[in-house]
């Protein structure tokens, strides 16, 4: 046997660079499938915390239409209680129903995540309030502040579902 001669059925230098290339090749593929499973699991997982996250938004604010439809009658309490004189009119059984009935509206509504916005005094900031009146004022540090709220504004679960309505501050000229 002549030593250049390699046995019958064993490979060649050609075949081993052929397997060489072609095994190059099969980790570039599994290394794009890796690639590619990682990005699909991360997405996936991306795509759950954000269906979770919109299922607990539902949840949490499913009932903000219901709340904004009750608010006028809350307000219509607020203006009745707020126009009962002092004295005997005020102690009268029908009128302590009423303003249980209120308080207990009140507190189902906080119940819920709703709470009313301390606006005067603040400065405009129109996300919260809606700007109805101004009123010309000749301290400079009031320009541009909310002089008085004409109606409440509430949030739900710190969103603002109903802005305030108020009169601010204008600097005169």
């Amino acid at each position: 046997m002549v030593p250049d001669e390699l046995p019958q059925g064993t490979p060649g230098p050609d075949d081993f660079e052929a397997l060489k290339k072609q095994l190059e090749d099969e980790q570039k593929k599994s290394a794009e499938n890796l690639a590619g499973w990682q990005r699909a699991a991360a997405d996936f997982a991306n795509y759950r915390k954000r269906a979770e996250q919109e299922k607990n938004d539902l949840v949490k604010f499913g009932n903000a239409a219901l709340i904004l439809k009750v608010l006028p009658v809350l307000d219509d309490f607020e203006r009745a209680v707020a126009t009962l004189p002092n004295g005997k009119l005020a102690e009268l059984t029908w009128v302590e129903g009423v303003l249980l009935i209120q308080r207990k509206l009140q507190a189902i509504l906080e119940a819920e995540g709703l709470k009313p916005m301390a606006v005067v005094g603040e400065d405009f900031d129109p996300t919260k309030h809606e700007a109805v009146l101004q009123e010309e004022v000749t301290d400079p540090a009031l320009d541009g502040k909310v002089l008085a709220e004409l109606q409440k504004g509430y949030t739900l679960h710190d969103k603002v579902i109903r802005p305030a309505l108020v009169k601010v501050g204008r600097k005169s000229a």
